[in-house]
């Protein structure tokens, strides 16, 4: 039997899982959503839960003396504070949640260099700042950091790129100074280390739980975002991943990182590149306020994707873009709207194609390579019409991802773990 490394992915909805083999094909694939142990999503006690039954239901249908490591993902800056054993002592603060404290924000904003991720009011340090002050605290961990404890009984450890925002600067690989003068405990910071190194080996109790061996390695994950895109098989400098889901988020490998926080850019270590990138508000949360999906379908089938309908959109649900244009009371353009509603739809698609390739040119200015070839994933996706679109304004070749599956990315570092452990 092949040896197996295993992604756990913890998202908004419920837990995957995936067990791969050193080739980087799939083995067997879980899932389960997080509403069966519960109605709180941002609950500890019910992720946990969610990716136990995930993980048995992987389990139960491999060999478990083939598996050799766990990595987990999880939700970019998702933050809870922890006491010396792991106990969360407050509810989570998600990815999306805002940190009101205007004192909190206005020392970040003093405090942090221009290019750090760690501004904004959904910051991780915004939420580091705000949790602080929870009696017995010892630690700030990330929701993927939480969950990788549960398996290896490390509380103290995160990896760089759920750091980032945060405040860790992964250039210089060290909690920058400057995050003391903010009034942060630095006591109370993880240790970081690099997506894909092992930072543990299996607790007697998550052995046990789950029927694997004691020198099962657990090694350190990374964001979502950053798992999805591994997950395509995206390797080289230039190479890009779009993702056509609620909202157009693109990213691409770069050989330097890019900073630029007014657009909404900042970039991830990835071993030896960087991956960046940035969100529109655009995408396909707008389609869907036009349009069903069912319509979708039907209408795409009778667009011509090789013409242009000649009309400027720039799809937005409500004023306000944040990247590759920094405005927030940008409008959105969705006039004259033709009588044809297959032009209609289409005239759409063309502009939020437009952004994506105004999205990579923004990135390319900034100082990240030419785009060479695009991956994508989400459900945009599969829409052929749109892929040709995309495909002329963006004069580079589509490739076909791997996987878009983010377990399946965070299962990539299991293996890398596992390799430089020397068991595969």
């Amino acid at each position: 039997m092949a040896p197996l490394a295993i992604g756990i992915d913890i998202g908004t909805s419920g837990a995957r899982a995936v067990a791969m083999r050193p080739d980087f094909s799939i083995a067997s694939r879980a899932a389960v959503p997080l509403d069966r142990f519960g109605a709180n999503g941002r609950d500890p006690t019910v992720w946990w839960a969610a990716v136990e039954a995930t993980l048995k239901e992987l389990l139960s249908g491999i060999d478990r003396t083939s598996v050799r490591a766990i990595a987990v993902d999880g939700t970019s800056g998702t933050v809870l504070p922890v006491d010396s054993i792991g106990r969360p002592l407050a509810e989570p603060l998600m990815y999306n949640d805002k940190v009101l404290d205007y004192a909190i924000l206005a020392v970040i904003a003093c405090e942090a260099p221009e290019a750090s991720a760690a501004h904004g009011a959904t910051s991780g340090l915004a939420k580091a700042l705000a949790f602080q002050l929870v009696p017995g605290v010892a630690r700030m961990l990330h929701q993927a950091d939480w969950i990788a404890g549960q398996f290896s009984g490390r509380f103290d450890v995160s990896d760089q790129n759920n750091s980032l925002k945060t405040g860790y600067d992964v250039e210089a690989g060290r909690w920058p100074d400057w995050i003391a003068a903010t009034g942060m405990r630095m006591e109370l910071l993880p240790e970081v280390t690099r997506p894909g190194s092992v930072t543990g080996r299996l607790t007697a109790g998550a052995a046990g739980l789950f029927g694997l061996a004691r020198d099962v390695v657990v090694v350190a994950g990374t964001t979502d975002g950053c798992a999805s895109f591994l997950a395509t098989g995206a390797t080289a400098a230039g190479e890009g991943v779009t993702a056509l889901g609620s909202s157009l988020t693109i990213k691409i490998l770069s050989d330097r990182p890019i900073s630029a926080p007014r657009y909404g850019i900042y970039s991830h270590r990835l071993g030896d590149a960087w991956l960046a990138g940035g969100a529109s508000n655009s995408g396909g949360k707008v389609l869907a306020q036009h349009f069903s999906v069912a319509r979708i379908i039907e209408l795409s089938a009778a667009i011509d994707p090789a013409t242009e309908t000649g009309l400027d959109y720039y799809p937005l649900g409500i004023a306000g873009e944040r990247f590759p244009i920094a405005d927030p009371a940008l409008p959105p353009r969705l006039e004259p709207r033709p009588q044809s509603e297959a032009d209609y739809l289409k005239a759409m698609l063309e502009g939020i194609a437009g952004i994506e390739a105004l999205g990579y040119r923004r990135l390319a200015e900034l100082g990240a390579p030419k785009l060479t070839s695009v991956r994508s994933v989400g459900g945009g996706a599969a829409n052929a019409a749109w892929t040709a679109i995309r495909q002329r304004k963006l004069g580079v070749d589509f490739l076909a991802a791997l996987s878009d599956e983010a377990a399946a990315g965070t299962a990539r570092l299991a293996l890398k773990g596992a390799s430089e452990a020397g068991l595969l």
